[in-house]
């Protein structure tokens, strides 16, 4: 009698938690580490969080250690995916654009990197596992290297909360222009979205709208905010677009003025948080069942359920309904 197949095994992703500091190099060294240490775990995609590439100390240190995505440093990390045979979610990149020399202002850049630089490649075997299958990509960007999507920050964060906390992000950053469409990754659909876009369900609806199945919250939260608001907020989002929500998180003290909460987590579709770091840099694991994905989504129907009739639909520009 035939044997029945093996129970395929389901992707797996990583997810970190740093303490930039305004010292590029050593947070280069810190995240390399971290994914090479992914890798070898059978890790297909790693998530680095906001500012993984430094926090500056002041606005003009800042700006002056910002580069393009042509620069030296999306090149080693495009490197370092291709090393390791693993796609890299680069949660929050000061990014000098094409118009830095008429602003000298920087956009807070997501990118996504593919080691293959053109489509999912097969997954590494993890020991007594099959491979496997590829999802392809469902949207690519003209960028160098294997940059396959750029999403800018559209939301920034300009808050003054009274004798403990003090940001303006818009003071030197450009606000993004558009929302971008879900990638298929070989962990699912991912869309993608930095840290105070949290905040804001409206993008996290349009991204389900257009088929995510995994939506990215890469983050620096402070600690008054991040205690009050950060865990809630992620289940919130993962609860009602029926998601998983992956979120790479800053921790500890970044600079003498700076210290972030930490607590980089994973949430499924359930609102359950599957996967968190504890304190100091590391990596959590959960692995992406998108079938269970797809029955909570048939359990409980809320896409259908919508009532655009009467509050209008959530959706962006120039992004289709998933069929």
């Amino acid at each position: 009698r035939a044997m029945a197949d093996p129970p395929r095994l389901k992707p797996l992703v990583a997810v970190g938690q740093v303490t930039s500091t305004p010292d590029k190099e050593l947070n280069f060294a810190v995240c390399a580490r971290l994914v090479r240490e992914a890798a070898r775990r059978g890790a297909c995609l790693v998530f680095l969080p906001e500012g993984f590439d430094y926090i500056g100390s002041n606005t003009a240190q800042t700006l002056s250690l910002a580069e393009g995505l042509d620069g030296d440093l999306v090149g080693r990390y495009a490197e370092l995916a291709k090393e390791c045979g693993v796609w890299l979610s680069l949660g929050g990149f000061h990014e000098r654009g094409q118009d830095w020399p008429t602003t000298q202002r920087i956009y807070n850049c997501h990118v996504l990197l593919d080691p293959a630089g053109e489509r999912p490649p097969a997954l590494p075997r993890r020991p007594g596992g099959p491979r496997l299958p590829q999802t392809f990509l469902s949207r690519t960007v003209s960028s160098p290297g294997n940059i396959v999507a750029a999403y800018r920050k559209t939301h920034l964060c300009d808050v003054e909360l009274e004798g403990r906390v003090t940001m303006k992000e818009s003071s030197f950053t450009n606000p993004g222009t558009e929302i971008v469409a879900p990638i298929g990754t070989p962990a699912g659909k991912l869309g993608l979205s930095i840290c105070y876009d949290l905040r804001f369900p409206e993008i996290s609806l349009a991204l389900r709208r257009a088929g995510a199945e995994i939506l990215t919250y890469p983050s620096a939260f402070t600690v008054p905010t991040g205690s009050a608001h950060w865990e809630v907020l992620l289940r919130a989002r993962a609860i009602e677009s029926q998601c998983y929500v992956v979120a790479a998180a800053q921790t500890g003290k970044n600079h003498e003025r700076r210290t972030s909460y930490g607590h980089a987590l994973v949430v499924d579709p359930w609102g359950a948080v599957v996967a968190q770091c504890h304190e100091g840099t590391g990596l959590c694991y959960a692995e992406i069942d998108l079938d269970y994905l797809h029955r909570i989504r048939q359990e409980i129907p809320v896409h259908g359920h919508r009532r655009p009739d009467l509050y209008g639909t959530v959706a962006a520009t120039g992004l289709a309904p998933a069929p």
